[in-house]
């Protein structure tokens, strides 16, 4: 396994998983750092399911659950509420 990949360039992705006892709420924070620095024109979903196939060999691992999730929340966009979303007088 690489440590930097073109999808995880800073080795985030791959330190979680070499972390024993991580748990899944200190992936999700690692996840986010993830995230936040993807270059702006970088698709994510894609790079994800990069970095499902190159690391989540193990899907019970809590990283490979958080991928996931952030693959399936990516996959279904809502649109939050705010001033824009009521209807005009």
């Amino acid at each position: 396994m690489q440590k930097s990949t073109p999808e995880d360039p800073k080795g985030l992705i791959y330190e979680a998983y070499r972390i024993d006892g991580i748990t899944k709420s200190e992936c999700r924070t690692i996840f986010l750092d993830w995230a936040l620095s993807l270059s702006v024109d970088r698709e994510t979903a894609p790079a994800i399911r990069r970095l499902l196939e190159t690391y989540g060999g193990d899907p019970a691992h809590p990283m490979s659950e958080v991928l996931s999730e952030g693959l399936h929340t990516i996959a279904t966009p809502r649109r939050r509420g705010g001033w824009r979303s009521r209807p005009r007088d």
